[in-house]
């Protein structure tokens, strides 16, 4: 009988502890936490699963990812999806677009992996998504602008709505008043590309009217100074998030390089401008090198 108790509530403390780690990395976000790094996993682990599917999406959060990217597309029975693409050629069986199919016929067809191999997974939907990942992790909803209010209605739902990240290239104006009342609960992260003549205005413009909790930089080259110049404006006020999937996007310091040398690579990034949310195609092997410097859990 002590047994049984005893097991009944270390699966409680087990599952607590699960439903936690959301708000835990939500709580990182808000208090603008530079102690730690936080990795996003790009379209779920797509090196082992196929991209966007669910089983990538757990085990990207196995591998300890804090937050999953995926993408949305919705059918044409109303139904939203994952899926990165406008059809479902590359990455299923099947081919249409997703806003000609509807939910039942995708439902048929199997995800192919990033050999276009097929799978016996599925497409699966956003509700599915978040109840299957509710409290482990945070999603970032790419192309959700699109379909919001339906959004909305679905971490409503499934009581999601405190997990969800959201990124555009809005100016602050147009953000506040497309996300309106949503903004106190989803996190919204401006893209800035850095080469753009403006950004500079554009960052100071958010600053002030919205202090995010992070921005997303974008940058070709490291003759370009903002980087620098904003790894040290924006300390304190905003995280500063890089994409290390392609060289175009972090100044040549992405994924690849830090397979040749970390240093050069996700450690530029951390050490030299500050970053302290990177996405990238390689969740573990990010997850340990972070691991190995003390900047992850």
């Amino acid at each position: 009988m002590k047994t049984r108790i005893f097991l009944a509530l270390l699966l409680c403390a087990v599952l607590a502890n699960a439903q936690d780690r959301a708000d835990k990395i939500r709580e990182r976000l808000l208090n603008r936490d530079t102690n730690s790094v936080i990795v996003a996993s790009h379209r779920g682990d797509w090196r082992n699963f196929p991209e966007n599917s669910l089983e990538g999406i757990l085990n990207a959060i196995k591998m300890g990812a804090d937050i999953i990217e995926i993408d949305l597309q919705r059918t044409a029975d109303g139904e939203l999806v994952l899926m990165h693409d406008a059809t479902i050629d590359r990455t299923t069986t099947g081919k249409g677009r997703v806003e000609d199919i509807t939910l039942d016929s995708i439902r048929k067809v199997n995800l192919r992996n990033g050999l276009a191999i097929r799978t016996t997974q599925k497409v699966p939907t956003l509700r599915e998504v978040l109840v299957a990942t509710k409290g482990k992790a945070m999603l970032n909803l790419d192309k959700a602008d699109r379909y919001f209010e339906q959004v909305m209605s679905i971490l409503a739902e499934t009581g999601t709505t405190h997990q969800v990240v959201m990124k555009g290239s809005k100016s602050a104006a147009d953000v506040k008043a497309f996300f309106g009342k949503y903004l106190n609960d989803v996190i919204y992260m401006p893209i800035v590309n850095l080469d753009h003549k403006n950004a500079e205005s554009e960052i100071l413009q958010f600053v002030n009217d919205m202090n995010p909790v992070a921005f997303e930089l974008l940058y070709k080259s490291d003759s370009n100074k903002l980087p620098g110049k904003f790894a040290r404006e924006l300390e304190g006020k905003s995280l500063i998030w890089y994409n290390t999937l392609w060289e175009f996007m972090a100044g040549g310091h992405e994924d690849d390089a830090s397979l040749i040398d970390v240093n050069n690579g996700w450690g530029y990034l951390i050490d030299r401008l500050q970053c302290r949310i990177i996405q990238t195609d390689r969740p573990q092997m990010l997850v340990e090198y972070l691991r190995g410097r003390g900047l992850h859990d």
